[in-house]
């Protein structure tokens, strides 16, 4: 498929450790995003995308061999989406996702190294990268993000990814009296509010839009239910000069038939060409 885009789409559940609880609604992110996402590539659509979509208790090296396969087989895109709660090395210089069955004292080895997972995508095959993150950190983790520490910092590899990211990186409260928290994947999270504003498009916008003309939008969905859980800090992550993948945008093909007189076949063809087709494959 050269020229396409290869999705891999990675939810992890970590598991009934009360701890890890941020990623209770990760595999339902994971799903809708891989619903979504191939019919709603501009280049593509959803003919153009293969996509790799994790079982939520996949364990690290599963999810890594995914990745790598996917990386290997060239193309226009690599896009990988990380949907879960992250965790820190003992030092606080490195980050992991947790997978299923961790415990306080095995989740960072247990988990999908962030490194592996950035040094798999820059070495791929793909001429563009982008590495999509709906994710929370407990209160230590989220302390080691915020203190930054210089170049072995782990905030640097937010801050100067090798990879462009775009996402959002929010601390998770554990289940604090008087909170709520907004779950990766869950309502209000920025990975469904991605997958609403891509269902609704951005009026007034273009017909290709880019992380960037949909970001404002998605932000907005998130931090309306934010607001009703109670605010969380958090770092928004954009890719340099506002990304490069385009994303079809519904609102502009809606306004464009505006007042036109179309049959009712012609509106169902047009309608079925900015919809997903293909099902997600394991």
């Amino acid at each position: 498929m050269v020229g396409g885009v290869d999705l891999v789409v990675i939810g992890a559940d970590g598991g009934p450790e009360r701890s890890y609880g941020g990623s209770a609604m990760a595999a339902q992110g994971a799903r809708l995003l891989a619903e979504v996402l191939p019919g709603m590539c501009f280049d593509t659509g959803a003919a153009g995308c293969r996509v790799t979509l994790l079982e939520p208790e996949a364990d690290a090296n599963r999810m890594l061999t995914a990745l790598r396969e996917a990386a290997g087989r060239g193309g226009r895109w690599l896009v990988v989406c990380l949907i879960g709660q992250l965790v820190t090395d003992p030092k606080g210089r490195r980050l992991a996702l947790v997978t299923g069955g961790s415990t306080p004292d095995n989740a960072y080895r247990r988990g999908l190294a962030w490194d592996w997972v950035v040094s798999a995508m820059v070495h791929g095959d793909q001429e563009e990268t982008l590495l999509l993150v709906d994710a929370v950190t407990d209160r230590d983790t989220w302390t080691a993000l915020e203190r930054g520490g210089g170049e072995d910092g782990v905030g640097e590899l937010l801050s100067y990814s090798r990879v462009p990211l775009w996402g959002r990186v929010a601390r998770h409260s554990g289940g604090r009296r008087g909170r709520t928290d907004v779950l990766p994947g869950g309502e209000g999270s920025f990975s469904r509010s991605l997958v609403r504003v891509l269902e609704h498009g951005v009026p007034g916008g273009p017909a290709a839009v880019g992380p960037l003309e949909l970001q404002p939008a998605v932000l907005a969905q998130v931090e309306q239910a934010e607001a009703a859980a109670g605010p969380a800090p958090a770092r928004v992550l954009v890719p340099p000069q506002g990304g490069r993948l385009l994303m079809r945008n519904r609102a502009a093909v809606r306004g464009a038939l505006a007042g036109l007189s179309l049959s009712e076949e012609l509106l169902a063809v047009l309608w079925r060409e900015n919809a997903p087709t293909d099902p997600p494959s394991a």
